[in-house]
């Protein structure tokens, strides 16, 4: 049985996000809904991703995820569908803001460097 949660954007976790993306330096700012599941697992959420660059993403999640931790990204259109691996987490309020690089080249992805 698939489990499904939603994170909405608070002010206090946006600007955890916001702190985290200044840890890239090419972060632009996103609005781009998307689900996220742990691979091997069956908990999905819906997150915004708030900040990207040509291979990172970053957003707020309340799913258990640590470094390293993959995770499948996907768009509800299917234009993005992919693998990331997480590669920074900041805690903030019972939420985390995560940043997820790609594990592949992702043609579609709308942030080119």
């Amino acid at each position: 049985m698939v489990r499904q949660t939603s994170v909405a954007s608070t002010a206090e976790t946006g600007s955890c996000v916001a702190k985290l993306a200044e840890f890239f330096p090419n972060a632009a700012p996103a609005r781009i809904p998307v689900q996220v599941m742990r691979v091997g697992e069956d908990s999905v959420e819906t997150v915004v991703i708030e900040f990207g660059t040509a291979d990172t993403v970053i957003f707020t999640s309340g799913l258990p995820l640590d470094f390293e931790d993959r995770v499948r990204l996907k768009t509800s259109d299917q234009s993005l569908n992919t693998e990331a691996e997480i590669v920074a987490l900041q805690f903030c309020s019972g939420k985390t803001a995560v940043a997820a690089r790609f594990l592949g080249n992702v043609a579609n992805w709308i942030i080119k460097e």
